[in-house]
């Protein structure tokens, strides 16, 4: 089992309700999942929630046999690396080339495996001719594409993605779904694209409310229309 989460409960607010309630699942090694929900259910904030960026209220969260608690935190990060839905907030320095190489260097990699890792990630995702444009003059799909590079770079095991397809034009779109497709890692994707869920994942997690409304195979549920349209889908 690469995540396990147990009664997770998230609050912003002692005078607001809750935002996640007891949600309990596990994610095995490179199995995909779709986190789905209306908007408001609470697909961000479990998935930040994962990365330790909000502290949960209750519950328990391991991913490779690390728990998340204040030792455990750095070497957890490492593992899980999060795609932003919007790249605007992922994308901060100069050049892509920068964006790409800070995380191996704030983790204290040598230049030579920094250099060797950015240059088979351009490769791999077709983004070599990327490398010195400023991030900031990127198309969405270009930037997306780059923010992904970023997390990827890092040799994760688990890939949080919020809202991959958001912004993007239908080429573009096309291109991110054969990419993730290809990937080996892990992945819980939260999203409003159903179709997007039923190509890459084989199994849902349904939210509402901030708790788990439905789990099951993807197709399945996909075609459960009144479980859909409970679930505000």
């Amino acid at each position: 089992m690469l995540l396990h989460v147990q009664n997770l409960t998230v609050q912003y607010d002692p005078h607001e309700p809750l935002v996640l309630q007891n949600i309990s699942f596990s994610l095995e090694a490179k199995e995909r999942v779709a986190l789905i929900g209306a908007n408001g259910a609470g697909k961000s904030t479990l998935l930040l929630t994962l990365i330790g960026v909000i502290k949960a209220l209750e519950g328990s969260i391991t991913l490779g046999g690390i728990p998340l608690n204040r030792e455990g935190l750095r070497d957890l990060r490492r593992l899980a690396g999060m795609v932003f839905q919007d790249p605007d907030n992922q994308l901060f320095m100069p050049t892509v080339l920068d964006d790409i190489g800070f995380g191996l260097r704030n983790y204290g990699f040598d230049e030579k495996t920094i250099d060797e890792r950015i240059t088979a990630i351009l490769a791999h995702l077709g983004i070599g001719h990327l490398k010195n444009r400023l991030s900031h003059k990127l198309s969405g799909g270009e930037k997306r594409l780059a923010a992904l590079a970023g997390v990827l770079v890092m040799e994760p095991s688990l890939l949080l993605l919020d809202e991959p397809s958001a912004f993007l034009d239908p080429r573009s779109r096309r291109t991110l779904i054969s990419i993730l497709a290809g990937l080996p890692q892990a992945m819980l994707v939260a999203t409003h694209d159903l179709e997007l869920a039923q190509a890459l994942c084989s199994r849902l997690i349904l939210l509402k409310g901030g708790r788990v409304f439905a789990e099951g195979p993807a197709q399945e549920l996909l075609q459960d229309h009144a479980l859909l349209d409970q679930a505000g889908l």
